[in-house]
């Protein structure tokens, strides 16, 4: 980035103070505001710089100001923590500037800047999932890019918190048991459609031991005519779950599972 903008002058060095910054504001001399802005943004006073480079883009549009003016802006608002209007700076200049110097880089932050602005796991889900498809759009763009390891790394963190959200759902299921209808059932169904969407998460043990939790609480709760079928559903899930996570630290719970429920098939 440094090296794409133009080295300051000292007479812009000299500039401090707000009643300073005030009359700058209010001038028509848009070189000396984008030069000015330039100062505020490498100093990292991207309030000030913001406030400058929107009045120089405002007036510059189609100058050779335009391109660096708006990515400057868009770094701004990413480095002020306002990654909503970040990214939307950024979506503008990749569209404006599909071949311009910075549009790999812009593509590439307008998804991170989503990424960064995700919410915990436990709260709605639909900015990840915004950030997901504008990470996949900047892969499919860029297959190749410097970005690509951290663009995936992001990509796998962000599925890993929709799996979250989707085990903390199934354990409320589990919780509930037959509260008002079999929630166990809809606990298997809710941890294996996580399993089937994302098949990497960090999660597919502990989705599985809940699983097989939730088969034999099944089973122990089970009315006599379902009561075999599901224990025999009990030790089939813990042979997967055992060929699968050997050295499980749930191993311990598992193995007391399969021994309780060959208690009742012997």
């Amino acid at each position: 980035m440094k090296k794409h903008l133009i080295y300051i002058l000292p007479l812009f060095l000299l500039l401090t103070g707000c009643t300073q910054f005030a009359k700058v504001q209010k001038s028509t001399n848009f070189d000396y505001k984008y030069e000015l802005a330039k100062v505020y943004f490498m100093e990292g006073e991207y309030g000030q710089a913001s406030s400058l480079l929107e009045s120089v883009l405002a007036f510059t549009k189609g100058t050779m100001f335009a391109e660096e003016s708006l990515y400057m802006l868009a770094m701004c608002y990413y480095n002020m923590g306002d990654y909503v209007t970040a990214s939307n700076y950024f979506t503008t200049y990749f569209n404006t500037y599909p071949r311009g110097i910075y549009a790999e880089t812009a593509r590439f932050m307008s998804a991170k800047a989503l990424y960064q602005d995700t919410p915990d796991p436990r709260l709605d889900q639909s900015s990840t999932i915004k950030a997901i498809g504008e990470i996949q759009v900047f892969t499919e763009y860029y297959p190749y890019s410097k970005y690509k390891e951290t663009a995936h790394d992001m990509l796998f963190e962000l599925h890993d918190r929709l799996v979250e959200k989707e085990y903390r759902s199934a354990q409320l299921y589990y919780d509930l048991g037959n509260y008002m209808g079999n929630n166990y059932q809809s606990c298997i169904i809710t941890a294996q459609n996580a399993l089937n969407d994302y098949p990497y998460t960090k999660l597919r043990e502990d989705l599985s031991m809940l699983i097989l939790r939730a088969r034999y609480s099944m089973a122990k709760e089970s009315v006599e005519e379902k009561l075999m079928d599901r224990y025999r559903d009990t030790v089939d899930e813990y042979y997967a779950f055992k060929n699968e996570f050997p050295e499980s630290k749930y191993m311990k719970e598992a193995d007391k599972i399969y021994r309780e429920a060959q208690k009742v098939l012997k």
